[in-house]
């Protein structure tokens, strides 16, 4: 029976599409720097699976990876849950790590329950935060109760202990070329793997700029109430030349896509300047934005929570002051 000190190290998935690594790859890797200092300068280890990707290892070394573990074969070309499972699995038996990050994605969030469950270990989804405590173990906090608390979970029986990260909660690190060691593995695929394969890929067209990339966030929640006021939370975002975004109303509504959804379930987002209008403000939400530099609200409300977390709040109807703002700002 292995013990808990025989498993080492941080392993960081990295997730990828044609050679493209999705940017909260780097990101984890960077928090694994972070979580690799409170273990002692503990090894952080990217692991790259895929067919002809072995071109990206340089970029993962430059980014904090220590060492890239590289899982190359045709069957791993495009994403697909049984050949994925059974190599991540096969390699964590080998290699032991002691922590083990993937991306809070559609691919990183079925794979890292489909390999926990293989590796006989726990999972916490979704998570915000990481940190090691003085037992050098992960604490791993995630929303919890709908949102209303902030829950601190950790794995102190079972190895690796396993946490999908929520994009753009921690920021890519500056590249640092240090070197490093690039190990290929051999990669078997089972007959059984072979049952599932790739019919079609379908592209869906994003915005040029990303709303986690926006300086400026302009967004709106239930509060606007109907389609055509939310064209004014569209307006005041396209005078300040700023992202638009939401919540979940708005989604349902279908006035955002999922790409602009703020909060919990959504994007996490750091700008300059976010204005919220119509927004309650509650944890769900508030988690997205919780990062913001400055923190405008907007409600008719003045009990709601979204004015704890602001730096300017105004209670009034933002049908009498929006167009006021896009009036002002227009002639500016």
């Amino acid at each position: 029976m292995k013990k808990l000190e025989d498993w080492k190290g941080i392993w960081v998935f990295v997730e990828q599409e044609e050679g493209c690594v999705a940017e909260v790859s780097f990101e984890l890797l960077a928090a694994a720097k972070q979580l690799s200092l409170k273990r002692g300068g503990a090894e952080v280890v990217a692991l790259l699976l895929g067919h002809g990707v072995k071109g990206i290892s340089p970029d993962l070394l430059a980014y904090g990876a220590g060492r890239v573990l590289l899982a190359d074969h045709p069957s791993l070309e495009k994403y697909l849950p049984l050949p994925y499972t059974r190599v991540i699995s096969r390699l964590i038996a080998e290699g032991r790590p002691e922590i083990f990050l993937l991306p809070a994605t559609s691919v990183g969030t079925d794979l890292a329950a489909r390999a926990a469950i293989r590796v006989h270990t726990g999972l916490s989804a979704h998570c915000t935060q990481l940190d090691i405590n003085s037992r050098g173990e992960l604490m791993q906090v995630v929303p919890a109760f709908g949102g209303k608390v902030m829950a601190t979970i950790l794995c102190p029986k079972h190895r690796p202990q396993m946490a999908t990260v929520r994009p753009g909660v921690y920021r890519r690190g500056e590249p640092c070329p240090t070197g490093g060691i690039i190990e290929e593995r051999i990669v078997e695929i089972q007959p059984e793997d072979r049952r599932q394969k790739v019919i079609e890929v379908h592209w869906e067209k994003k915005p040029a700029r990303s709303i986690e990339e926006a300086e400026v966030v302009v967004a709106g929640g239930a509060g606007i109430g109907n389609g055509e006021d939310w064209k004014w939370i569209e307006k005041l975002a396209e005078t300040l030349q700023a992202a638009v975004g939401g919540t979940r109303p708005p989604l349902d509504e279908g006035w955002i896509s999922e790409e602009q959804m703020i909060g919990q379930s959504g994007k996490t987002i750091r700008p300059k300047l976010y204005i919220g209008v119509g927004i309650s403000g509650v944890i769900q939400h508030v988690v997205g934005i919780q990062d913001a530099r400055t923190i405008i609200a907007i409600n008719q409300d003045p009990n709601a929570a979204i004015f704890q977390s602001a730096d300017l709040g105004a209670v009034a109807d933002f049908r009498k002051i929006l167009p006021l703002l896009v009036e002002e700002l227009g002639k500016k």
